[in-house]
């Protein structure tokens, strides 16, 4: 598939972006082979990513970068990284953030930021599948900065699938206009749908109290479509609109990253249009081959979500949350 396929060798040395990068197990499988895929290796894992950086990275940067690593591929164990490995290349660019609460009792956190595509590829050769990502971006002090993105992120409860999700998407895009605010969708590369909403830099305290609201308010007008707890016993069948993800110590899966599923499905944006027409579940199943023909046609999808925020969100599509209509509770 491209640049690291060609490789036979179990540790190569390669140069990228200006960095010397030693690469190893290329040929190892991470994703089994399927009925509907024929395998996928730790070389086409790093093509991947090094083919979609150019519209991927925009969306990491800044971001404090969570890994999920699955060192024996998506069938062995996997293991969660916010902490810069002891080994990280001098040249990989961290930020150290405190981190309350945290359960290794950690006082800080040295985050990595993936800024650039040498640390991308050092990121994929650790078979760091997935990078998730919080709604805000540090600023140029190293501080986190107020949320500039709102997510909604729509999560089946079976025999709910994507298609439920689709049209509770739907909903929520007329009633996010109705506030001024555009949303872009993508689907979750594994069962479900995201949706993002560009904001000038909010406190993530009010976007994640908007965005309950949101779900709340769809779930009482929508009893037997929607739900917005989290308890399980409520969801069979639902779509849970699960707002949390707005709390500024929680992420998401950023877009264009591979997820470890069965397939090497990809959490890609989707037009509205392919939302509308969506009517069985495989309709929005993205894998990465796709994802880069897609850009390759299309470019990024969410590329206005990157757009720099000035002082009216109306210049440059950047939303504002309203001051009054939608309240928690």
């Amino acid at each position: 598939m491209g640049t690291f396929v060609a490789m036979a060798d179990e540790r190569v040395t390669v140069e990228v972006g200006g960095r010397r990068l030693t690469l190893s197990n290329l040929s190892k499988v991470l994703y089994p082979p399927t009925d509907g895929s024929p395998g996928f290796t730790k070389a086409e894992v790093l093509d991947y990513y090094t083919r979609v950086s150019p519209v991927l990275l925009p969306h990491l940067a800044g971001r404090p970068a969570t890994f999920t690593r699955w060192p024996d591929g998506v069938t062995g164990k996997m293991f969660f990284e916010k902490n810069a490995p002891s080994h990280a290349p001098g040249w990989v660019h961290r930020v150290r953030l405190p981190s309350p609460g945290s359960g290794m009792r950690r006082e800080s956190i040295d985050y990595v930021l993936v800024q650039d595509l040498p640390t991308l590829v050092w990121a994929a050769n650790l078979a760091a599948l997935e990078l998730h990502v919080p709604q805000w971006r540090v600023d140029q002090d190293g501080r986190p900065a107020e949320a500039d993105l709102l997510v909604l992120d729509l999560d089946p409860g079976p025999p709910a699938t994507v298609v439920e999700c689709c049209r509770v998407a739907e909903l929520l895009r007329e009633r996010l206009r109705a506030d001024g605010l555009r949303a872009f969708p993508k689907t979750s590369g594994s069962k479900g749908l995201q949706l993002y909403v560009p904001l000038e830099p909010t406190p993530a305290e009010r976007t994640s109290a908007y965005a309950k609201a949101l779900a709340e308010e769809l779930e009482r007008a929508e009893p037997t479509l929607v739900v917005s707890r989290m308890a399980k016993n409520l969801r069979p069948g639902k779509v849970l609109v699960d707002w949390s993800q707005n709390n500024a110590a929680k992420t998401t899966v950023a877009p264009y990253s591979l997820r470890a599923r069965p397939l090497p499905t990809v959490s890609a944006p989707v037009t509205w249009a392919e939302v509308s027409a969506c009517a069985h579940p495989q309709d929005l199943v993205l894998t990465a081959a796709q994802v880069l023909d897609r850009v390759r046609r299309d470019g990024d999808l969410l590329a206005a979500l990157e757009q720099a925020p000035r002082r009216h969100g109306a210049a440059d599509g950047r939303g504002r949350l309203p001051d009054s209509g939608v309240t928690a509770g």
